[in-house]
């Protein structure tokens, strides 16, 4: 296998991503790797790592999950999903945070992101 970075990330919502991430370290073990606060000091984005996994969560509905698989031509990926007749939730788009990024639902309807954001890994 060409590439044995990891590309696959679970992507979760919490209604308190604070206590999350404390609770997560404490009863699961996890490592903080990151954490991006908005003006107000929310939230938006975080990562923790247990072994070699990273999972990623930010402030919402905590019922909201989806999968983030990192691409190396996201606009290649997102023309084959339209074609196969995916539907998008989140038009292709440059992200305010670096990456290139869409989000669509799989047929039963589970949500999946793919872009070019890669967590650090190490």
């Amino acid at each position: 296998m060409a590439d044995q970075i990891p590309n696959i990330f679970p992507a979760m919502r919490f209604a308190d991503p604070d206590a999350a991430l404390e609770w997560l370290s404490q009863a699961f073990g996890f490592t903080q790797r990151a954490v991006h606060r908005d003006e107000e000091g929310v939230v938006r984005h975080a990562e923790m790592s247990l072994g070699a996994g990273t999972i990623m969560f930010g402030h919402g509905d905590p019922r909201s999950h989806s999968v983030y698989v990192a691409v190396e031509d996201v606009d290649a990926h997102y023309a084959r999903a339209r074609a196969a007749g995916a539907e998008t939730t989140r038009e292709l788009q440059d992200t305010p945070y670096g990456p290139r990024e869409y989000s669509a639902r799989d047929l039963e309807g589970n949500t999946w992101s793919f872009g070019t954001y890669r967590p650090e890994q190490g």
